[in-house]
């Protein structure tokens, strides 16, 4: 049983996407044992009530340095014996200290098909604005392993969404989500837990 920390910054779709498909089997021998936020107000620590999770929110401004704030945040994982560290919509760079000390233990959701628009400062809508005044006739959305860079490391898992005439940047959030991004993720989880990912420099394998 791996047990899982999920980070989230916001409303927590994909959040929920975890949970539905952690309680009807999907995502197997897996435990939710903790939701993390950086915002006290975001929907995600609702959810994670709702649903029975542990959660607590933990803002990088409570702390006199990135380094305390990174390992306040080891400490909770360790607390809860946590084997996998989810990013999903969180919006924060994470500290060095805890990319080392759960090196290849972290993944993050990317709303298109890294390299291309991903990187600082595209998140969020910012992402399907860059896809759509680009041009791109497909975009998507990335799972990753993180390291030290923003949007970077192994890739394990990506998923093409088409786009379409007339999209707009909601209506493109929207479909990289629904066909993407809430399929992927938790597909990702359920590969790492049943032992069926090697990591290989900078290239992830499913064996």
């Amino acid at each position: 049983m791996q047990n899982i920390a999920v980070c989230v910054s916001g409303g927590g779709t994909n959040l929920q996407a975890i949970i539905d498909r952690v309680a009807d089997g999907t995502i197997a021998d897996t435990k939710i044992s903790l939701v993390v936020s950086n915002k006290k107000d975001a929907y995600a620590l609702k959810r994670a009530e709702h649903a029975g999770i542990e959660h607590a929110c933990i803002c990088p401004k409570d702390y006199e340095s990135r380094e305390a704030f990174g390992q306040a945040m080891v400490s909770l994982f360790e607390e809860h014996e946590i084997d996998l560290v989810v990013l999903a919509g969180y919006l924060v760079i994470i500290p060095e200290i805890l990319v080392k000390h759960y090196r290849n233990r972290i993944i993050n959701i990317h709303p298109s098909l890294i390299p291309a628009h991903c990187g600082m400062g595209y998140y969020g809508l910012k992402v399907h604005e860059s896809v759509l005044k680009t041009g791109n006739k497909v975009t998507g959305a990335t799972v990753h392993f993180v390291d030290e860079e923003a949007d970077h490391g192994p890739i394990l898992l990506q998923k093409a969404v088409e786009v379409k005439e007339g999209d707009t940047p909601e209506v493109l959030q929207k479909r990289v989500m629904e066909e993407a991004e809430w399929n992927i993720l938790p597909q990702a989880i359920h590969l790492i837990g049943q032992g069926r990912v090697k990591i290989e420099g900078n290239l992830a394998h499913i064996i």
